[in-house]
């Protein structure tokens, strides 16, 4: 079914609109979505009806960010069991919407095992469905929780490594509220230096090609009053040189059991840079984004993402008359092949701990993660 777009007020101020909800109107429930493709010219909601619209969102980043991601396929789970439309057929499509981001499928196979272990004992499908949705919603609070656990847990390891505050941290991509059920990963340890007074600046990288963090963090940093100044990706190196960065934070959308971090394209360069200016380069993420069933970085698949987003230039709410692909400004001739992949992965050895809501792993081994994964799990069932 067509998605539908719910605009806030031309002259209201920036909100504490939700990334995600679960609604039921009489027509029957749908998932709202803050649509982050629109930000930060307007806050737009985009109502969706089925799992099929889900997936959309989720290809066009509409929705993004692991631990959102995770949330998102749970979410999608249930509204497929609520409005009676194949489970099956929806899990499947929602968990490889995504590839790389593994909280996507974590999600999905938690809300349709909740739905499928309630269906085999009760045969009921309403009952199942309200399953599935419990599912999602635990998932949420769980995130939530999660977020500022690793708040804390960073900001705890950055004063032990940077002693006397005063922080000037570099971050890439967006890892904030608009990714998680409550104020991010990496961007919730930096907002958490933030309000303890101890950040002295937050450089905020573009992420080419789609500008998540010009858009997104720039946006989030500006609504939390953040001492913030936004950088070309290319930028970087000249601010290390500088002496102007004390630490790295990025997120992680798949990491696997030797500690190699998948994250948004981008962040292994800063990581090689980290290490040759001796600055600290750590990874904040929950503990389901860690992937036993991944050995190593080299079996992380890689999304690819189309070409047209590096060869045309897309403006929020700019569309060009006549333009075709991604209806942006071209900027490269036409006919020009892109390489443009959506993440890149950076070895355990240039990672100097993950930081996670069960613990903080430095160094970082598979020995170490392993045993951080054990922990979580008796955590869980206890």
């Amino acid at each position: 079914m067509a998605d539908q777009y719910v605009q806030t007020g031309e002259d209201s101020k920036p909100t504490e609109i939700p990334a995600i909800r679960w609604e039921e109107p009489p027509e029957g429930p749908v998932l709202v979505l803050l649509d982050q493709t629109r930000l930060p010219a307007e806050e737009v909601e985009l109502v969706c009806t089925d799992a099929s619209a889900l997936v959309e969102a989720i290809r066009s980043l509409a929705v993004r960010g692991a631990p959102l991601l995770g949330i998102a396929g749970a979410y999608g789970v249930a509204l497929a069991a609520a409005r009676g439309f194949d489970v099956e057929e929806a899990a499947t499509g929602l968990a490889g919407a995504r590839p790389t981001a593994v909280n996507l499928a974590v999600g999905v196979r938690r809300a349709e095992a909740a739905y499928r272990a309630e269906l085999g004992k009760s045969g009921d499908q309403e009952l199942a469905a309200g399953a599935a949705l419990a599912a999602a919603r635990r998932l949420h609070r769980e995130d939530a929780a999660a977020s500022a656990a690793m708040a804390e847990r960073g900001l705890a390891l950055l004063d032990e490594l940077l002693p006397g505050g005063g922080h000037r941290i570099l971050t890439h991509c967006n890892t904030g509220s608009l990714v998680s059920g409550g104020e991010g990963t990496a961007f919730a340890v930096a907002l958490a230096a933030h309000r303890a007074g101890r950040l002295r600046r937050l450089w905020v990288d573009e992420t080419r090609p789609l500008l998540q963090g010009a858009r997104l963090t720039a946006y989030e940093a500006a609504r939390s009053g953040m001492a913030y100044t936004l950088l070309t990706d290319n930028a970087a190196g000249s601010l290390f040189a500088a002496g102007e960065v004390d630490a790295v934070l990025i997120g992680a959308d798949r990491i696997a059991a030797d500690g190699s971090v998948a994250n948004k394209v981008g962040s292994y360069p800063l990581a090689v840079l980290a290490r040759y200016h001796h600055v600290p380069f750590i990874v904040v993420a929950p503990v389901t984004t860690v992937d036993p069933e991944t050995p190593d970085g080299a079996s992380i698949e890689v999304e690819q993402r189309a070409g047209h987003e590096v060869t045309e230039i897309v403006a929020p709410q700019a569309p060009v008359a006549g333009a075709e692909a991604g209806g942006g400004i071209p900027v490269a001739p036409l006919g020009t092949q892109a390489y443009n992949p959506a993440f890149d992965v950076t070895p355990p050895e240039l990672v100097t701990a993950i930081v996670t809501e069960e613990g903080v792993v430095s160094p970082v081994t598979a020995e170490a993660l392993a045993e951080l994964c054990a922990r979580a799990r008796e955590v869980t069932m206890s």
